[in-house]
């Protein structure tokens, strides 16, 4: 984790398909300390999410500087769908101007364009997520591992107990994804090879996984392994990843593709020069504020094992 950060106990909460996020800023309240993380993403003993966004103080003028981490309580590099929240909270709260605007997460700044809300109550969001790449060493990837086409041979055990290798194709957009393309993918396999290959020692830092199906009708469908998370019904960067290695195997063209999730489609679109745009829908589910008791509770427990995400990544 990088430097320590507190923040103020207001929050803000949207998902984009399933996938939702807690925006909070910063501030002079409780420090974020990695418990403090777990028990508020706690889907029944904090407000629960996928994940915190935190907004950074920053001067006039400049862009707003995000930070995100996972349930587990580790900060991670970026999420689509974190973005893409924060961008309507950014919004919402008339912090920036109209037309798109720049943010900064990881030492890296990503444009966002917001609309809306609808007459549904939707904001259409998207976010230029920069370059992809396709890692063939560290950080995202160990050395010595990729093979000819670019992707890395796992040997794993099989959801029955015997031996099997999968084969992945690294990929960062921003952060670490393994993709993983095949005719079909039963759920029992994608909980069974998730968590394998999310926290497999080819990959450093962990790694996002995407259970992708040969593409039908121009459109791909994924199911998503988060690392820190677990399964998953949306993942912006996971759309963008599936999309790239798609393209780069040949199995779908440049340009627009629909990513069909189980929480919903996202449209990805792939430049020439592996420039991709994620955009799709966002709906806002509530603001709140942690009580003093909460965080009061949260200060006097030295250890809470209940607040452990189970079969995380």
């Amino acid at each position: 984790m990088h430097e320590a950060i507190r923040i103020l106990p207001r929050f803000f909460k949207a998902h984009g398909h399933g996938n939702d996020y807690l925006v909070f800023e910063q501030g002079d309240g409780p420090l974020l300390t990695p418990l403090l993380i777990r028990r508020i993403c706690h889907p029944h003993r904090g407000p629960g999410a996928d994940g915190l966004v935190v907004v950074e103080s920053a001067q006039a003028g400049s862009p707003a500087t995000l930070r995100m981490f996972n349930p587990d309580g580790r900060e991670f590099e970026r999420s689509g769908n974190g973005l893409r929240i924060a961008g309507v909270y950014l919004s919402r709260v008339e912090k920036t101007d109209t037309g798109p605007f720049p943010v900064e997460v990881a030492g890296d700044e990503v444009w966002l364009d917001v609309s809306g809300p609808d007459a549904e109550g939707l904001w259409d969001v998207s976010a230029d997520m920069g370059r992809v790449e396709f890692p063939s060493g560290p950080p995202f990837l160990a050395l010595g591992l990729l093979e000819d086409g670019g992707t890395v041979s796992l040997a794993l055990s099989t959801p029955e107990g015997g031996d099997a290798r999968v084969r992945v194709m690294p990929v960062s957009v921003g952060n670490p994804h393994a993709v993983a393309i095949r005719k079909g993918w039963s759920r029992r396999e994608v909980d069974h090879y998730g968590p394998l290959i999310s926290a497999h020692p080819a990959f450093p830092r962990g790694t996002n996984v995407q259970f992708a199906e040969f593409p039908v009708g121009g459109r791909i469908a994924i199911r998503i392994w988060e690392r820190g998370v677990g399964a998953t019904s949306a993942s912006g960067t996971s759309a963008c990843a599936a999309v790239a290695a798609a393209v780069k195997s040949g199995l779908v063209p440049g340009g627009r593709t629909i990513v069909r999730m189980e929480g919903g489609n996202m449209e990805v679109e792939l430049g020439g020069d592996w420039s991709v745009r994620l955009r799709g829908p966002v709906e806002e589910v509530c603001t709140g504020e942690l009580t003093t008791a909460f965080l009061r509770a949260h200060a006097n427990q030295q250890n809470d094992p209940d607040c452990q995400k189970e079969d995380v990544g």
